[in-house]
């Protein structure tokens, strides 16, 4: 999985921390989350403020 990979990492984020209302989550602390998924393989420097929002945005679909 890569950071490109949104809806898949926005999915397993839904999974592992269901009580977790992203629209909240800190930005470090998705980036940590992300990096901790099993299967994730990317460069820990390789996202950025956009990439991230990504990731946030389908989250936030996933989880409604």
């Amino acid at each position: 999985m890569k950071w490109t990979d949104t809806l898949d990492i926005a999915i397993e984020l839904c999974e592992s921390h269901p009580d977790v209302d992203p629209q909240y989550v800190r930005y470090t602390d998705m980036h940590a989350w992300v990096l901790a998924i099993e299967g994730f393989d990317d460069d820990p420097e390789g996202s950025n403020e956009r990439i991230l929002e990504a990731i946030q945005m389908a989250w936030i679909d996933e989880s409604d």
